[in-house]
């Protein structure tokens, strides 16, 4: 399973590619340097590992992403859920509503994503 945590410089860096992806690494460099404050020698440290960890691509000084945001956060979504709820999606949604009440769109949209990710379920 993929290792869906990212300290907070990392997610920092992260997001900074996925805003700007693809981009060349020397441009990349100079954004980090920019945004972050880094170093030439840091930011191409902190591109190797999310490189090594499959979430982006860095090849002929072209860095791409491999992995979307969605992708990523929604693994770690997941991962929370398997976590911390025993991979038990209602008791996850227990928890968040915690006591409070949906709105009626907010209850008709989880009504409708339910169905569409039904087990047995075709759409289209």
């Amino acid at each position: 399973m993929e290792d869906y945590r990212l300290g907070e410089q990392e997610t920092r860096f992260a997001n900074l590619i996925w805003d700007n992806a693809p981009i060349n690494s020397a441009e990349l460099v100079k954004l980090a340097a920019g945004v972050m404050r880094w170093k030439k020698s840091t930011t191409y440290t902190m591109l190797r590992r999310l490189c090594e960890r499959k979430i982006f691509k860095n090849e002929n000084a072209a860095v791409t992403v491999l992995m979307s945001r969605d992708e990523f956060y929604g693994g770690q979504s997941r991962k929370y859920v398997g976590d911390t709820f025993g991979g038990s999606l209602p008791r996850f949604i227990t928890s968040f509503i915690g006591g409070g009440r949906l709105s009626e769109r907010q209850a008709d949209e989880l009504v409708r994503l339910i169905n569409e990710h039904k087990e047995g379920c075709r759409n289209g």
